[in-house]
């Protein structure tokens, strides 16, 4: 995933959040600051943590942030630290304390005007952790549903039009690992089982990028299940969806090649 670009957008969208420390109190915050518990002003603290974070400390300025709440959670300043205690564990790939996190952030303020950054944080921390399809995709699920979440609950703001667009690429990856495992059915001679997963793409992942190829190998395992018919079928939706595609041009030589036509 194009994770330098996520972290750029998700900075971005995060300046609201940083503008307001330049009004904060002049303390502390250099490199003397550490995690250990010192009971320490608000303003102190909140730098402290701000400049761990400028310095690319990540899991220390989130340690930092979790103490502004720990120890003032009283403070207008309390709710910042939590959700910027969020960001500092995203960008120290610490994704789950990132989840953690924002998901007690939206307990406590559920209808905060920041909840649909909480809300997409918690996307991105699913949507980084997607591994390639020869892998399980329980996590691609998750983030797939965290995104649409975001789309459903905040269908106007520009968190829920980036969702939407890694939607998009999150089910063609869902469809590529159908696809993975159905060529290995396929190798194996499991026809049925093949065209199962093919017939997947194509219903529920129809406007990726596999289409083509699934209908190819569709057609495919229907002539060596021996059901011409259903390849001719098959085949002929491919070539009026697809005209000219190399995954049409093979689907029709197969036809061909079995009298299917």
């Amino acid at each position: 995933m194009t994770k330098h670009i996520i972290k750029w957008a998700v900075l971005g969208l995060s300046a609201s959040l940083l503008s307001g420390c330049a009004m904060l109190g002049g303390g502390g915050g250099g490199s003397g600051a550490d995690t250990r518990y010192v009971a320490r002003d608000v303003d102190t603290l909140y730098n402290a943590a701000k400049d761990r974070l400028d310095r690319g400390q990540y899991k220390i300025a989130a340690a930092l942030f979790d103490e502004v709440e720990r120890q003032h959670p009283y403070s207008p300043w309390a709710r910042r630290a939590q959700q910027m205690s969020a960001f500092s564990y995203y960008m120290a790939a610490d994704y789950n304390k990132a989840i953690e996190s924002s998901r007690r952030f939206l307990s406590i303020h559920p209808g905060n005007k920041d909840a649909p950054y909480a809300y997409y944080l918690i996307a991105l921390c699913y949507y980084e952790q997607i591994s390639d399809v020869t892998r399980d995709q329980k996590i691609t699920e998750q983030a797939l549903a965290s995104l649409g979440e975001v789309a459903r609950r905040y269908p106007n703001t520009r968190y829920a039009a980036d969702a939407t667009l890694k939607m998009d690429l999150v089910n063609d990856h869902l469809a590529g690992k159908e696809m993975e495992i159905g060529r290995f059915y396929q190798r194996r001679g499991k026809w049925l089982a093949a065209t199962i997963r093919f017939r997947t793409v194509i219903e529920k992942y129809q406007t990726t990028t596999h289409t083509p190829e699934a209908l190819m190998r569709l057609t495919e395992s229907y002539l060596a299940l021996g059901v011409p018919t259903e390849a001719k079928k098959t085949a002929a939706v491919l070539g009026a969806n697809y005209p000219g595609t190399k995954w049409y041009e093979r689907a029709f030589d197969l036809v061909n090649k079995h009298g299917a036509t």
